[in-house]
């Protein structure tokens, strides 16, 4: 079992930047392809981003491709997303989550273990 704790979210204008951290605690990370996903106030949870368990795979869906880049420390037990160019279409609470699977898979069920989530507000 693995604990996930997001951190770095905050309130950026239009363009800007930030970079999310996930913090994993209990069995390591490595064991767990990571994604990124977000939900915006009324909408469905939406897949983001992952990596695969070595860091050699990544996907992006397609609104944030070229302008996020996700990553991860083994050592250090923390995988990261780096959020460049943001529009106020990205605000939304972020999660990462943990999956067993040795392939990246882009449904929140196949996740099983999840952060508390973080605020990301992007103002026009």
């Amino acid at each position: 079992q693995v604990q996930l704790v997001e951190s770095g979210g905050g309130l950026v204008q239009a363009g800007g930047s930030l970079r999310l951290s996930c913090a994993a605690s209990g069995r390591t990370v490595s064991t767990y392809t990571v994604g990124w996903f977000r939900q915006a106030p009324g909408k469905e949870r939406e897949f983001v981003a992952a990596v695969s368990r070595s860091g050699g795979s990544t996907y992006y869906t397609s609104s944030v491709k070229g302008r996020f880049t996700i990553s991860r420390d083994n050592a250090k037990n923390t995988v990261y997303l780096q959020m460049n160019g943001l529009k106020p279409e990205d605000t939304a609470v972020y999660y990462c989550a943990a999956d067993i699977s040795v392939v990246i898979r882009v449904r929140s069920y196949d996740y099983e273990y999840w952060g508390q989530g973080t605020q990301v507000t992007v103002s026009s």
